[in-house]
């Protein structure tokens, strides 16, 4: 363990005992009734920067100086505000489609929840996960010293088998959508806090995707 391991669980103790205790709790939901946008950005800006700090720390073995990390946890934070209001248009559609018989399990709580996820993930999603690899790769080439950056430069970066294999075929339905729906059974002012913790989950799980991708690679290197 080194110094680094104990800040990062220390912090993510800190969130969960703002959570817990019921004087920092009462705060935490008056902030989040009266300032949702703000609150949104905060949450992300402070928990997804997390997530990627610590899937940097398992992919490299060692914490890091990540460039640009100020304005990667400013998109965040930005997604942190769109997650916001698209929970609630995600989960009021999907009430009112119900409640014309557009969508079955009308009186079903859960059908509810998973209804609002599924629909979410698979036509809200992609465009966000897209959004997000487009801006952190803006702000990667800028930081490589290339002054003028084209659409054309990005998607020449991206890794699309990454992107459409693992996070949009494999971690919507097989993480986003279940866990989601877990979500949605909370009460609304938990949502979106408890959207940011899984973030630090995707950070460990695109980690570990790309930390094991970077061993095959380097085992038929060698078989080469």
């Amino acid at each position: 363990m080194k110094l680094g391991d104990y800040l990062w669980g220390g912090l993510l103790l800190l969130w969960a005992a703002v959570l817990v205790v019921p004087t920092t709790r009462e705060v935490f939901m008056a902030m989040t009734q009266a300032y949702p946008y703000i609150s949104g950005f905060f949450k992300f800006f402070v928990l997804a920067t997390m997530g990627d700090m610590l899937g940097a720390r398992i992919l490299h073995g060692q914490w890091q100086k990540t460039k640009g990390l100020i304005f990667k946890a400013i998109i965040w934070g930005i997604i942190g505000m769109m997650i916001t209001l698209a929970f609630t248009l995600y989960s009021e559609g999907v009430l009112a489609a119900q409640d014309i018989g557009r969508l079955p399990f009308h009186s079903s709580k859960f059908g509810h929840a998973f209804l609002t996820s599924a629909m979410m993930n698979i036509t809200f999603a992609p465009f966000m996960f897209l959004f997000h690899k487009f801006c952190d790769l803006y702000i990667d080439v800028k930081y490589r010293g290339m002054k003028k950056v084209t659409i054309n430069d990005l998607v020449k970066e991206i890794d699309f088998n990454m992107l459409i294999g693992f996070s949009m075929l494999k971690t919507i339905p097989f993480f986003w959508i279940p866990c989601h729906t877990l979500v949605f059974l909370m009460p609304p002012q938990y949502r979106v806090v408890a959207s940011a913790f899984l973030s630090i989950a995707l950070g460990l799980m695109m980690a570990i995707a790309k930390k094991s991708k970077k061993t095959i690679v380097n085992e038929q290197e060698v078989v080469g």
